[in-house]
């Protein structure tokens, strides 16, 4: 059994049980490396990250780089002679920092790899429907996600899952991944499989622009685009001029006649259905610009279509 001197790189919540999970484990994680803090809410308080916080709470030495490829932060990374560094949620890295310890560099990934490669495999996995996705262990190389597939783990997609409800169970099963490969490195017996070509899905990073609903799509593909957004970075479009989130959306049956898609049919109390290309959808959950999340029933108290 080799000794093991982790460095762990990571930012937000989806990270944090992959860390405590090792400190819980008594592993030698002897640094971890997060983003630095910055102002955050009406306030614009410094706040740290989750995985900030986390190693603080368990005494790990925090190193925060704005420049991943500077000399001083490879000389700060090289101090603390680490052989292998573990990457759950964390920038691009630069080849002179995944190359660096003797084991290598392993990433936590929240797809079945190859698919859904890229920044949000979550949000793809249900914005296109899938009915399974998981995590996947693999080791880094030059091109992003492509690596040598060390463990995996699936996890089915259940039809009302939102990308919420998805990433807090990939968090929880990826920490055990994190674990199961870690002892496996420890033990010097684990595979490296390669990632086999083909037709693969990718996951790019998602922005504003993507998250604009287009009525013109069928009832189910928006629904799952809806829970794909949910609940960030969330779906939207313009009623009336105005910007609304949408969180939830229903199949409807509204004979209302051949209307084109985008029509609006409510009573400004109890529903609001929308027209789309096959069908109709009856909205169950939004927020306005400005105010707070609610179901349409509040929303209808205060506001009219």
């Amino acid at each position: 059994m080799q000794e093991l001197r982790i460095i762990f790189m990571g930012t937000p919540e989806f990270a944090v049980p992959s860390l405590e999970t090792l400190v819980e484990n008594k592993l030698n994680v002897v640094a971890v490396i997060t983003a630095p803090d910055k102002p955050q809410g009406r306030g614009q308080k410094i706040a740290f990250s989750p995985v900030k916080e986390s190693a603080l709470k368990n005494n790990i030495p925090v190193l925060q780089p704005t420049n991943l490829k500077s000399t001083e932060f490879l000389e700060e990374l090289k101090s603390y002679d680490a052989n292998l560094q573990i990457v759950v949620a964390f920038r691009m890295l630069p080849e002179s920092v995944w190359t660096l310890p003797s084991i290598g560099t392993f990433n936590l990934h929240g797809s079945l790899l190859p698919q859904y490669r890229g920044a949000a495999p979550i949000n793809w996995a249900i914005i296109n429907g899938e009915k399974e996705t998981g995590v996947t262990t693999f080791f880094l190389k030059h091109e992003i996600d492509t690596g040598s597939i060390i463990y995996q783990e699936k996890e089915t997609i259940d039809p009302d899952d939102t990308a919420g409800t998805l990433y807090d169970r990939l968090k929880i099963k990826g920490a055990a991944l994190v674990l199961k490969t870690v002892r496996a490195i420890e033990n010097e017996n684990y595979p490296t499989i390669p990632q086999e070509p083909g037709e693969i899905k990718h996951a790019p990073k998602i922005f504003k622009e993507t998250c604009e609903i287009n009525w013109s799509q069928s009832s189910t593909d928006l629904r799952n685009f809806v829970r794909g957004l949910n609940p960030h970075p969330s779906a939207w479009c313009r009623i009336d001029g105005k910007t609304y989130k949408i969180f939830r959306l229903e199949h409807h049956n509204n004979e209302n006649g051949q209307r084109s898609p985008g029509t609006i049919d409510t009573d400004n109390k109890n529903y609001l259905y929308i027209k789309t290309f096959d069908s109709w959808v009856a909205v169950h959950e939004l927020q306005p610009e400005g105010k707070r999340r609610m179901n349409i029933q509040e929303f209808f108290r205060g506001n009219k279509i």
